[in-house]
């Protein structure tokens, strides 16, 4: 086997000595948090752990299929554990409620990817340049010689598919290719993920597809496209939080356009915000530290306080300024 991190080393030795776990990952659950964390849950309990596996948010419905026993779960007060595992999580802030479930424990390891991450935890393993964190517990797993069973490839398979956008993102390397290529030979289920993951959409998905089509905006001679997502639209159309995954990415494939941002409204007063750039030169993870939040060159979000108008003439002003700065 090629070289390897020490620090999984580290993190194998803690998992030995400890019996208790707790495998907890960030609000909104996208494929790659799903997955890492349902893969990671299910090799621990292969190996004779105790393992819960926590999440503020509920199970997106297309990913429930990853999850047929139920062990995704929201947290619950009084329980201790040996160790908690983070998975693809930036800050501790970001696991929100949960965070407050975890404080009786004796170690805290923290898996991750993204360049923004704080480091939180007693033992932090961080990658800035795996396209994934599913990537990071498939390494963890072939490091420790565990097996990948069959439930444990599709979720891993899941996680590293849908965080390099199908392996078409520009973070994707060849090790991506291999950790796939054997996840499939240990028995991912490529038919059943594509249909769940990508082919299977609520009907109020589609809803707010055609909002976001007739809604989208430009600006800077085409640079930058941009919409709105407020409560209304989410009542009108019966979707979900859930149900935006991937809609930026619909204005994002406009010819012209370097930068793509959502504006979310998530209560009264506060916005989240998504980015995604399709340009080296243009580092929205940059752009995003501006409000408090980070992530990846190439895809970050935020939460900013203010009135929505406010909100959106901060952002998309610092979105033009990053385009200015890297003509």
């Amino acid at each position: 086997m090629k070289s390897y991190p020490k620090i999984i080393d580290r993190i194998l030795d803690i998992i030995r000595e400890s019996k208790t776990f707790c495998v907890i990952g960030h609000i909104r659950p996208d494929g790659d948090c799903v997955g890492s964390q349902l893969g990671l849950t299910l090799a621990l309990q292969n190996e004779g752990k105790k393992v819960v596996c926590w999440n503020e948010d509920s199970l997106p419905q297309k990913y429930k299929f990853l999850n047929p026993d139920g062990l995704f779960q929201k947290p619950r007060a009084g329980m201790k554990f040996d160790c908690v595992i983070a998975t693809d999580c930036a800050s501790f802030e970001r696991f929100g409620r949960v965070g407050k479930y975890i404080a009786h424990r004796k170690m805290f390891i923290n898996i991750d990817h993204h360049e923004s991450n704080t480091r939180y935890g007693d033992v932090n393993w961080v990658s800035a340049r795996e396209p994934s964190s599913g990537e990071l517990i498939y390494r963890l797993l072939k490091v420790a010689r565990w097996p990948i069973t069959k439930p444990i490839a599709d979720c891993l398979f899941t996680a590293v598919s849908t965080d390099t956008g199908s392996f078409q993102y520009s973070t994707t390397r060849p090790g991506t290719f291999h950790a796939g290529a054997e996840l499939v030979t240990r028995g991912a289920n490529l038919a059943k993920i594509c249909d769940e993951v990508y082919q299977s959409y609520s009907l109020s998905r589609v809803r707010l597809l055609k909002h976001v089509y007739s809604k989208f905006r430009l600006a800077a001679n085409d640079r930058i496209a941009w919409f709105w997502l407020k409560q209304a639209d989410f009542t009108r159309t019966g979707a979900e939080s859930a149900d935006t995954e991937g809609l930026i990415d619909h204005i994002r494939a406009i010819e012209p356009v370097v930068v793509a941002c959502v504006f979310e409204e998530i209560e009264p007063g506060l916005t989240r915000i998504s980015l995604r750039s399709k340009s080296d030169r243009v580092n929205v993870n940059e752009i995003a530290s501006q409000f408090g939040g980070g992530g990846h060159p190439a895809a970050a979000g935020a939460r900013i306080p203010g009135k929505p108008l406010s909100v959106q003439r901060k952002v998309i002003a610092a979105i033009k300024r990053a385009l200015d700065s890297n003509r």
